[in-house]
């Protein structure tokens, strides 16, 4: 997990660097940025018609150019990045869903039932036609929809009784706004009266009554009123600009964020005195101001801050973020952590969308438990003040220049998908590349696997799973009671093909303990060296077996039980070596004895591998076995790789614990002669 969120950070620095180097491209083309200033002036009647589409103001009544200008310039500075956005919004021709309603039930759950949004409902009653064409309503759709303003058609043919019960004997137009300034407020519907069906005369309408939901001053008293009240934790932006009504996308900001943001429009065109913005700080109009409990921040001077609706809402968002906000930005964070599995798994293809596939349901099925309490936890009315200096922090974090930053890019890269997805390839086939590279050197047999040998061992491992539970989840030593469970033996039983045949895998090797030999008169360091040269090439055969060699911990039990009656035991002779005794082709001393005190506990003491016949040698290495035999480790690993998963000497099952007997009866045997 750690890996991929390392990964997951480092994809986006590397969207961050995209981004400047994008930045300086265009620089060094134009020879600007997006956040220079353009001057309306030099821009051309069309492009000036394309700024106030997208600000939502409208111009039918202007003609000349100067006029148009001077209106651009009331709502606000215009910046680079908001006239190339606007021109590419303006050259994409894309097609607006709109929605067409079955019946009343379908029409209250998405208008009435919608308490954060305006919708723009025609309504076409019995045997007549629409009041706006299907080229005008089409034209209307794409107009509205850009400032979040949802569209719909209801045909009365499909439910005339609630077209009678709501009066639309006729066709009109319908639209619905939240009534009040709290959030989840009641909806209002109001129908269009007027006579003219043009597209700029109904935008106006739609436009008038949404920005009577905005609290408007038009005196400065009451500005100065407005501005002293103390609120503690009421965020406010406010509007300063000589316009008849603040722009479209203002209004609508102000629907998507009731009962979290309050806007306010103050009107100075007929101002004379200006002191008393000048005292708060405004020294020029148009601006916008936003009023939080920490100060004032005046939006437009930052990166990525333009006069639109998507910029402006992302800037809110970021500052007053809902719970599901914050759900969906930890949704999309973490699907994108677990995605890059599919780079980092080697081998088979299907394994690689089998791996993919379990850890996407892990990762959102851990973040759905997770969010669980944390909506409850939000609950208790006692952690209000947690949450308010929750978003206080939000604030403070979101104003710096860095968050800007990451807002434009956030807005760059949601704009263009594309290049977004082909970065998120790129990177991740360079993941891909390396972690390939990597365990190449390490000898990993799982990157050269096919996917005919992958689901062969996955079916091996799953068949190993069900009779054998115990060798695939937990190391050895293990404390289980499924030994001395009967259920599996008669489970077994009813299968007598898988009782002479099992399926064990050999994973449990690399947790069995393992060690050198070690005299103790020892030989010099030179000896030992040759003699661990000279076992290498054995030793690499077993690569795939344990590597670890540690000792079992000194507070597990130091005696095993004596084998059974009838079979081979260690005596005297063989197990003591307390005599003198030749190790190798090298003699030693005659009365030098093996150093037992780096033998792992629990282990019987012996110099003699009963599967080659052949003595211990000085730092050769070797393996034990749960019932306390030991072995030459290139010995018993090529036994039980084999399939002969028991102890060649007792045969007992060399994956299973074996009970101790009492300590007094192993060092009774241990004691030197």
């Amino acid at each position: 997990m750690w890996l991929k969120l390392f990964f997951l950070l480092l994809y986006f620095l590397v969207l961050f660097i995209l981004a400047r180097f994008f930045e300086a491209i265009v620089w060094y083309e134009t020879g600007f940025f997006a956040t220079q200033l353009v001057d309306p002036v030099a821009l051309s009647f069309k492009k000036l018609k394309t700024i106030l589409e997208c600000r939502g103001l409208g111009y039918s009544g202007l003609l000349e150019k100067k006029d148009v200008r001077e209106l651009v310039e009331k709502s606000g500075d215009l910046m680079e990045g908001e006239l190339y956005s606007a021109l590419k919004e303006e050259e994409a021709s894309e097609s607006v869903s709109s929605t067409n309603f079955s019946g009343e039930m379908h029409f209250y759950e998405l208008v009435e039932d919608t308490k954060d949004g305006i919708w723009l409902v025609q309504v076409i009653a019995n045997d007549r036609s629409p009041l706006m064409g299907r080229v005008h309503w089409e034209k209307m759709v794409k107009k509205v929809s850009r400032f979040g303003i949802r569209t719909g058609t209801f045909n009365c043919s499909s439910d005339p009784r609630y077209c009678r019960r709501r009066g639309w004997v006729r066709s009109t137009l319908i639209m619905s706004v939240p009534q009040t300034s709290t959030s989840k407020g009641k909806v209002m519907l109001k129908e269009y009266g007027g006579r003219k069906i043009e597209t700029e005369h109904i935008f106006k309408w739609i436009t008038a009554h949404a920005a009577s939901r905005i609290k408007t001053i038009f005196k400065s008293e009451h500005l100065k009123e407005e501005w002293n009240k103390s609120y503690q934790y009421r965020v406010k932006i406010y509007l300063f600009a000589k316009l008849d009504q603040p722009p479209a996308f203002f209004s609508a900001l102000s629907v998507k964020f009731t009962g979290r943001v309050e806007f306010i429009f103050v009107n100075v065109e007929n101002w004379d005195n200006k002191s008393h913005i000048a005292e708060m700080g405004i020294y020029k109009t148009p601006s916008y101001i936003l009023r939080t409990p920490e100060g004032i921040y005046r939006y437009g001077n930052n990166t990525g801050e333009f006069i639109s609706l998507r910029a402006m809402d992302s800037f809110l968002r970021s500052l007053q973020p809902e719970v599901n906000d914050l759900f969906v930005l930890s949704l999309v964070l973490v699907n994108l952590m677990a995605w890059m599995d599919l780079f980092i798994t080697q081998g088979a293809t299907i394994k690689r969308f089998v791996v993919l596939i379990s850890t996407l349901g892990t990762y959102n099925s851990l973040l759905i438990i997770s969010w669980l309490p944390v909506l409850g936890f939000l609950q208790l009315p006692y952690l209000d003040s947690f949450y308010e200096y929750s978003l206080k922090l939000f604030r403070y974090s979101n104003t710096t220049a860095l968050a800007s930053w990451v807002r434009a890019d956030w807005i760059f890269y949601s704009s263009h998908p594309a290049l977004f997805l082909s970065t998120y390839l790129a990177h991740g086939l360079l993941i891909d590349y390396f972690e390939k590279k990597r365990r190449h050197n390490n000898n990993s047999d799982e990157v050269n696997a096919n996917n005919l040998e992958w689901l062969s061992s996955l079916w091996d491992w799953y068949t190993s799973y069900l009779f054998h539970p115990i060798t695939s989840f937990q190391r050895f030593p293990f404390e289980s009671d499924w030994d001395e469970d009967p259920d599996l033996f008669l489970e077994r039983l009813a299968f007598p093909d898988l009782w002479l045949h099992p399926l064990i895998p050999t994973d449990y090797i690399k947790n069995l303990p393992m060690w050198r030999f070690k005299c103790a008169g020892g030989h010099s360091e030179e000896e030992m060296m040759e003699l661990s040269q000279s076992e290498s090439e054995s030793d690499s055969e077993c690569k795939d077996a344990s590597r670890s060699g540690r000792a079992v911990a000194e507070d597990e039990q130091s005696a095993l039980q004596s084998p059974c009656e009838g079979e081979p035991s260690c005596n005297g002779e063989t197990c003591s070596c307390a005599k003198a005794r030749s190790y190798g082709s090298q003699s030693s001393t005659e009365d030098t004895e093996p150093d037992w005190s780096v033998w792992p506990a629990g282990m019987l003491h012996c110099t003699e591998c009963v599967v080659c016949l052949e003595n211990f040698r000085n730092g050769c290495l070797l393996m034990g076995l749960p019932c306390g035999h030991v072995f030459h480790q290139n010995c018993i690993v090529m036994w039980l790789a084999g399939g002969q998963h028991c102890c060649p000497v007792c045969r007992w099952a060399s994956y299973k614990k074996k009970k101790p007997y009492p300590r007094q009866q192993l060092l009774s045997n241990h004691s030197p002669s």
